[in-house]
């Protein structure tokens, strides 16, 4: 069920989504948040950047005005679950972000579990030879993408399923 705009349950987050309209995912760290972003099929995540966390409100700015440019229809929140399954002060902290830009924008936003995401990436990375300096540098969209691509892949279950 959906909240305002924050859905709990990507099966309903599906239903909110506009046809044609691309999506974003989000890692969101303490010092930066990783955006990737959709294609308008919701089939394929693409990293897009990485933005230096500052205040609230010029992170929103940010993720507003990229939603803008991009015509988004929904924002895909990684949750960083406890390995047990259980919700610890990230995931506070992240639930906290979702009740906030829900204050800012009409458009849905839904969580993903994102346990060992930055791992996969991480190993990835290093499998690509990528430099340390570079990893560094793509390693919180790259994330954003991985959280993005998990979440499209159960829509797009939903959709052939249902």
């Amino acid at each position: 069920m959906c909240g305002r705009v924050i859905c709990e349950a990507i099966e309903d987050f599906a239903e909110t989504l506009k046809p044609g309209c691309a999506i974003a995912g989000l890692d969101l760290g303490t010092v930066t948040i990783g955006v990737a972003v959709s294609d308008g099929l919701l089939t394929v995540a693409t990293p897009l950047e990485t933005i230096k966390r500052k205040k609230f409100k010029a992170d929103a700015a940010r993720l507003l005005e990229i939603s803008d440019d991009r015509s988004l229809s929904g924002f895909v929140l990684g949750l960083p679950f406890n390995m047990d399954g259980s919700e610890g002060p990230r995931c506070q902290s992240t639930r906290a972000f979702a009740r906030n830009l829900a204050g800012m924008t009409d458009l849905p936003i839904t969580f993903w579990d994102e346990r060992l995401s930055t791992v996969a990436v991480e190993r990835a990375l290093l499998e690509a030879d990528t430099s340390r300096k570079r990893r560094g540098e793509v390693i919180d969209h790259v994330a954003a993408g991985f959280i993005l691509q998990g979440a499209l892949d159960r829509l797009r279950h939903l959709r052939t399923s249902g």
